[in-house]
């Protein structure tokens, strides 16, 4: 079996990428010539902002935009509809990026809603673009999937169980899906930041400051960039050999 690690001329569909993790994403796969499929739910301004900026830096790789509520199973559905009109195939690269977490850290204070929506969007939502990514890639013999999941999978977090759970429950269906697909030349991973800023959840250290993950208590001293979390995410689709495993992405703190 050969070894086929070119991501260049590659689509790959990132979700939630109007700022943040996503944004930085889609910044770094497109630097390697690969071409885009990106996801907002609300902000349209700032993912069209991105869109002109890559687009500036070279026209002839193509980037399409789509509205997508990824609690909404139709909406999923469209998207993939909308991507193979787009790009005339299904994404050969799957970033699922777009999540959702409230800061709720005491179980008497997390509602059935609230529990009931985090699972939806982080888990829910992953499981489907999963299933509907995974019959082009299977054709193909060729596929990266890459989840954003988060060191609360393992219990850390400055947010609640709900959050913590939704998370695990992707590492598990990664985990899963690697054991079974490996030998089809699709590989699952996911990666897991920590206390990551320049993001909806952490838009600055201060909102670290009093937290289990104030910076002072993290080894290297600062919190983590997005384009840090961008720099696992390529290097996950670049390597073919890697599949299964959760790379956690946190200064040291355990």
């Amino acid at each position: 079996m050969g070894v086929d690690n070119e991501i260049k001329g590659r689509l790959a569909l990132v979700t939630g990428a109007s700022g943040g993790i996503g944004a930085a994403c889609a910044r770094d796969l497109f630097a390697y010539g690969t071409r885009l499929a990106l996801t907002y739910s609300t902000n349209n301004d700032s993912l069209e902002k991105l869109v002109s900026e890559l687009q500036g830096q070279d026209k002839s790789v193509k980037i399409s935009s789509h509205q997508c509520n990824v609690a909404k199973e139709e909406d999923l559905q469209r998207l993939f509809d909308e991507v193979k009109q787009e790009h005339g195939q299904h994404p050969d690269i799957l970033v699922a990026n777009a999540g959702y977490g409230k800061r709720v850290s005491n179980i008497l204070d997390i509602t059935l809603e609230e529990w009931d929506y985090t699972i939806t969007v982080n888990l829910r939502s992953s499981f489907i673009l999963t299933k509907l990514a995974v019959p082009h890639m299977l054709d193909q013999h060729w596929g990266r999937v890459v989840y954003i999941t988060s060191i609360a999978a393992g219990g850390t977090s400055i947010n609640g169980c709900h959050y913590s759970a939704s998370k695990a429950g992707v590492q598990g269906l990664s985990r899963n899906l690697a054991n079974k697909m490996g030998k089809e030349g699709i590989t699952f991973n996911d990666v897991a930041p920590a206390m990551i800023t320049g993001t909806g959840m952490i838009p600055s250290e201060e909102h670290l400051r009093g937290t289990p993950g104030d910076v002072r208590g993290i080894p290297v001293g600062r919190s983590g960039s997005t384009g840090e979390c961008a720099n696992v995410v390529t290097m996950l689709c670049r390597t073919g050999y890697m599949t299964g495993q959760s790379v956690l992405l946190s200064g040291g703190l355990k």
